[in-house]
């Protein structure tokens, strides 16, 4: 039996050139006979059509590489809610440009780990380049820096796990109720005490709660503020927050992960003013920066504030390789291998440009309002308030809470439109949460339609 070829070497790209176009023809005809922006049938039909294709997932004998790849990428792609479809907009969940997703490949044939030098050096100076420049956007301070995250989620915890280090495991984490639930979640997994919990009836954290609340409560405080919530993409006031949070002596963290990407567009960047006040941020470029996932940012003002996160292990930074030169990696992430998420980033940066960035930003935000303008001019829907960012909540009027509920399920079923839902002003309300720059007023129209359809029957 031949030994299968390898992805990386002087003869990777020749054995990867004939699989890569196996697979590209897999990815078609997989979308083509999915049809739309998921497949028809629901959980049950689409595991029972995985499982009568695939068969054995351990076979005592291989099929060879062209027929995996076709059959596992055809089913693979036929069962995908793809956002890249313009019905698919239920999540912070972007169609990924085709740049980077071919820089991503690029990353899986070289297979770079960076968790020492040896293993990464051209990825490991990308990936110092590119964080710094983007510290450097989001803070105009002397030495600001940023770590690559695999999302939200975990530079969350990062902010958290940092604010414990500088002030001890009696650290108050205060956060609005439209906050991620990864803020109490963190605090949980860092043995913090558990959070405390403002009202957000209007969505946005309201200073003044939060002033009552902060008086109310000893130090020390790590205020958690959001710009870009998953429910509505709103922005709390930032601003009005950092000086509260200022008068009280509590540090600020901003979930960003959403709306921090705004910062790129000269016509919306106005909507994050006070971003730079914080003591740390989350941002993803995997929401609205149409990257792969993974691909995650928490920034901080200076670089020593991430110096808790110093890790020594001789086979990976023995101090000696370090006082010679070699970079000291393992302080970059609570993860030890992990992938150059940085060479996509920076390949769609290097592509796109300052200018091309801010054209897709503002091209998405235009067609989320675009669709409200629809809504709130359509006798059958209620516009619940216009997008702060991309995300638009609406429900049809004649509906009750059950029957939307019912809706929203049977278009996933019947594999017509993904959307999502939120809760707000105590009313359940669809949510399209728009990430597409392709995205046109005639998709929007069909979406329209196809609810037209379902509520008017």
């Amino acid at each position: 039996m031949p030994t299968p070829p390898l992805a990386g070497g002087p003869g990777g790209a020749d054995a990867l050139r004939p699989l890569l176009d196996t697979v590209l023809t897999a990815l078609r005809t997989g979308a083509a006979e999915r049809g739309g922006p998921l497949p028809a049938g629901g959980p049950h039909t689409t595991a029972a059509r995985v499982r009568t294709t695939l068969g054995e997932a351990l076979p005592a004998h291989g099929t060879g590489d062209h027929e995996a790849l076709a059959t596992l990428i055809h089913t693979l792609a036929a069962g995908a809610a793809d956002p890249a479809d313009p019905l698919c907009a239920a999540h912070l969940h972007c169609p990924p440009l085709a740049v980077a997703a071919a820089a991503d490949l690029a990353v899986s044939a070289l297979n770079p780990s960076l968790d020492s030098w040896d293993q990464a050096p051209a990825a490991s100076a990308l990936e110092a380049h590119l964080t710094a420049a983007l510290a450097a956007e989001l803070y105009p301070t002397p030495h600001p820096d940023a770590l690559l995250t695999t999302g939200g989620t975990e530079a969350n915890q990062l902010a958290l796990l940092l604010g414990r280090e500088r002030h001890g495991p009696r650290l108050t984490v205060v956060h609005g109720a439209n906050a991620h639930h990864s803020i109490p979640r963190a605090a949980w997994l860092l043995g913090l005490p558990p959070t405390h919990t403002l009202p957000t009836p209007t969505g946005t954290l309201d200073p003044a709660t939060l002033d009552a609340a902060l008086t109310a409560t000893p130090g020390p405080v790590l205020v958690t503020a959001t710009a870009g919530t998953t429910d509505a993409g709103l922005i709390d006031p930032l601003p009005a927050i950092a000086d509260v949070c200022e008068h009280h002596g509590a540090e600020l963290h901003i979930d960003a992960a959403y709306g921090g990407t705004l910062t790129f567009s000269p016509r919306h960047r106005p909507k994050l003013a006070g971003l730079d006040r914080a003591h740390s941020l989350t941002l993803d470029l995997h929401k609205l920066g149409w990257q792969p996932v993974a691909a995650g940012l928490l920034a901080v003002p200076d670089t020593r504030l991430l110096a808790p996160l110093a890790h020594q292990a001789d086979y990976l930074n023995a101090t000696d390789d370090t006082e010679a030169g070699l970079p000291d990696l393992l302080g970059r992430s609570l993860r030890t291998t992990r992938r150059p998420d940085a060479v996509k980033i920076a390949t769609t940066l290097r592509s796109l440009g300052r200018d091309g960035l801010a054209h897709l930003i503002d091209r998405t935000c235009a067609t989320a309002h675009h669709l409200a303008d629809l809504l709130d001019a359509h006798p059958g829907f209620e516009l619940h308030a216009r997008p702060t960012i991309t995300t638009v909540l609406f429900r049809p009027t004649p509906a009750d809470d059950d029957q939307l509920a019912t809706l929203r399920r049977t278009l996933l079923t019947d594999g017509t439109a993904v959307l999502g839902r939120a809760t707000a002003d105590g009313r359940l309300w669809l949510k399209a949460t728009l990430l597409n720059p392709h995205t046109t007023t005639g998709d929007l129209d069909t979406l329209i339609a196809h609810l037209e359809g379902r509520t008017h029957r």
